[in-house]
């Protein structure tokens, strides 16, 4: 079996897939394994695993028969966060906000969390949350 990985269901796939494409590359060592910015799938990998995967919500509910149901309610608190382990979080929020991604919480040392532990947060074009991470 393989590990699992997150697959987001997205609305807006060009815009994802330019800021997947940007950041995970430099900041996972993540490559484009499968799909382009026209979707409706596009898949990153690293070391012969699956690290992302993008999918068209509209080509998905279409599978499922659940395209008359409404999108998650807004706004609302979130259900899930996709974390990215960096070198250096300052960096790598500095990209990820260049590359098309909103502003949360700025980097901050979380030494409450865990020790040496700094954060920052950030939404993606589809709204979903990130957290950047690094131990130092």
């Amino acid at each position: 079996m393989d590990v699992p990985y997150p697959r987001l269901l997205v609305t807006r796939f060009a815009d994802c897939f330019r800021f997947y494409g940007a950041v995970l590359p430099p900041l996972t060592g993540a490559v484009l394994d499968k799909g382009g910015p026209d979707g409706p799938y596009a898949g990153w990998e690293s070391g012969g695993r699956a690290v992302l995967v993008l999918f068209d919500r509209a080509a998905m509910a279409s599978v499922l028969g659940t395209g008359d149901l409404p999108a998650r309610p807004a706004p609302a608190q979130d259900g899930a966060m996709l974390v990215l382990r960096v070198a250096d979080v300052d960096g790598a929020l500095a990209r990820c906000l260049e590359s098309g991604g909103a502003p949360v919480l700025g980097a901050t040392d979380r030494p409450e969390w865990g020790p040496g532990l700094r954060t920052a947060h950030l939404r993606d074009p589809e709204g979903y949350l990130i957290e950047l991470q690094s131990y130092g």
